[in-house]
């Protein structure tokens, strides 16, 4: 096959990963997070009668869907079987108090009468509505009915600290935004709203936004809330709160000296062993390698080059045929043949061969040998010139005819 543009396109889309040096080729040796000690707290002055302005850190953005179903949501059926005004009522009161009929059950469930359990948990108000359809065609009753959510129990919010009523504030089918959940919650009512702050809890992660933020903020106040949040209203700054942190400052500033050194003999030494750490993997890596024990990917190179070899692909980038012809010396002008240069490659299961031929006789055939992409176990070769070829044959033939020549004459 004649290497051009087109086959050497096709044959690069073969896949391969060249093989990576290890990652310690990519480190340096740095300190551990320990360096922050080194920040000790300096002479102390008087404690101050108010805190510092409190960060904000906003929780990140998230996108309520629609609301889905879940344990202990208790769901309204309703029906077009005639019932008195009586039995209604003591229906929606058993799925109220006594966490059956249509309450969701542990398993997911709902018990309908007649109907059996359906699943719904983890359903919107919609796909409930399709599965208890199949239900009650599949009991053979009459699929006239109504579903709605009669009690939010699955999905809440706890809302805490300075506000009129801690409470649990449930999620809805309408998304739940923190300003509604504090109102839910009788409001904010902290004495000193400068120095307040509403800290959020979600995923282990603590977010929090001054009060005076919140309430100039309408984005602030309309931050959605998830299932798990814990609001928590903190004006928790007290004076004797503020000595005691006083004290605390002047025994960290009494042991100041010894661990400023302690800490700088700890970063020394873990530096020193990290440093240690990838020296040592780097230098078993090029010994491995030195040692040919390390899994390689080759190509070879055979016919007329200054040296016939194997050669390894190189780490973390793609080979070309160029970099195969010019290695090790490179091309043997003198006795190779430019026009018959080839790139052999196995493909399939069936050790079938495909030949690229190149004619580097043409200047502008090169730039190909730069875009050809080897594989591993690529099989480079490099015809002889003719000349070369009938001077060998000549070298193999001329002994012999002296050597036959010297033979006749030693028997007469």
């Amino acid at each position: 096959m004649t290497m051009t543009p087109q086959a050497i396109s096709a044959a690069n889309a073969s896949p391969y990963q060249p093989r990576r040096v290890p990652r310690a080729f990519g480190q340096t040796a740095t300190a551990p997070d320990q360096a922050g000690m080194l920040d000790m707290p300096q002479t102390p002055g008087r404690p101050e009668d108010r805190p510092a302005a409190v960060e904000l850190r906003v929780p990140p953005e998230i996108t309520p869907g629609p609301y889905r179903i879940g344990i202990a949501d208790v769901l309204l059926l309703a029906t077009t079987a005639p019932v008195t005004e009586a039995e209604a009522l003591s229906g929606i009161l058993a799925a109220q108090n006594r966490r059956q009929g249509y309450t969701v059950q542990d398993d997911g469930t709902i018990a309908i009468p007649n109907t059996g359990r359906v699943r719904v948990a983890g359903l919107t108000v919609e796909d409930a509505e399709a599965a208890v359809f199949q239900a009650l065609v599949a009991s053979e009753m009459d699929p006239t009915f109504s579903l709605e959510i009669a009690e939010f129990n699955s999905k809440r919010v706890s809302v805490g600290g300075a506000v009129g009523r801690p409470a649990l504030v449930p999620i809805t089918l309408q998304p739940l935004r923190l300003g509604e959940a504090l109102q839910l919650a009788g409001g904010v009512v902290a004495p000193d709203q400068d120095y307040a702050s509403i800290r959020l809890f979600r995923d282990g992660t603590l977010y929090q936004i001054p009060l005076t933020d919140f309430f100039t903020s309408a984005r602030l106040q309309r931050i959605a809330l998830t299932d798990g949040d814990a609001v928590y209203v903190d004006t928790s700054y007290e004076l004797d709160r503020a000595q005691q942190y006083f004290a605390d400052q002047l025994a960290l500033v009494q042991a100041d000296t010894a661990a400023r050194a302690n800490v700088l003999d700890q970063l020394e030494t873990e530096f020193t062993i990290r440093r240690a750490q990838l020296e040592e993997e780097r230098q078993n890596f090029v010994a491995l390698t030195e040692l040919d024990a390390l899994e390689r990917d080759y190509v070879y190179r055979a016919g007329e080059l200054v040296r016939q070899s194997r050669l390894a692909l190189p780490y973390g980038r793609m080979a070309n045929l160029a970099d195969a012809i010019y290695a090790e010396g490179g091309f043997d002008n003198a006795r190779g043949n430019p026009s018959q240069i080839y790139l052999l490659r196995g493909f399939g299961t069936t050790g079938g061969v495909r030949a690229y031929h190149l004619d580097a006789r043409n200047p502008g055939n090169l730039i190909l040998a730069t875009q050809m992409q080897l594989r591993p176990n690529d099989f480079i070769f490099i015809e002889e010139q003719p000349i070369t070829k009938w001077n060998r044959v000549v070298s193999q033939f001329v002994p012999s005819l002296f050597n036959q020549a010297a033979s006749l004459s030693t028997g007469l």
